[in-house]
């Protein structure tokens, strides 16, 4: 099975954790893992085909955001919380309030 390749902390770059998180599907996914995690592809595709799901989990893990672990068949998502911390300390907390707060598109 695929194993991933993720960055260490001191690599991660703010251009990228910002590019990752300002398309609004993969923010839904860290929002989403922030409630529950790990978790498996198929509870965050929301109906997504395949090859754009993959697409934006190698965009999130290149970012570091994201950490994904094949466990048999399945792929387990999970956030690489501590990381983000020591790596751009109150970032990602910071990031989530102002999505939460901001008025929805109708």
């Amino acid at each position: 099975m695929k194993q991933y390749d993720h960055p260490a902390p001191e690599d991660f770059q703010l251009a990228g954790i910002l590019h990752a998180l300002a398309d609004p599907f993969r923010l839904s996914v860290v929002q989403k893992l922030m409630q529950h995690q790990p978790q498996a592809c198929a509870p965050l595709q929301d109906g997504r085909p395949k090859s754009s799901i993959s697409h934006h989990f190698a965009v999130l893990r290149k970012s570091g955001l994201l950490r994904t672990e094949v466990v048999g068949v399945t792929h387990m998502n999970s956030l690489r919380l501590q990381d983000m911390e020591v790596r751009f300390p109150g970032l990602l907390a910071a990031i989530l309030l102002a999505a939460e707060q901001a008025p929805q598109p109708v």
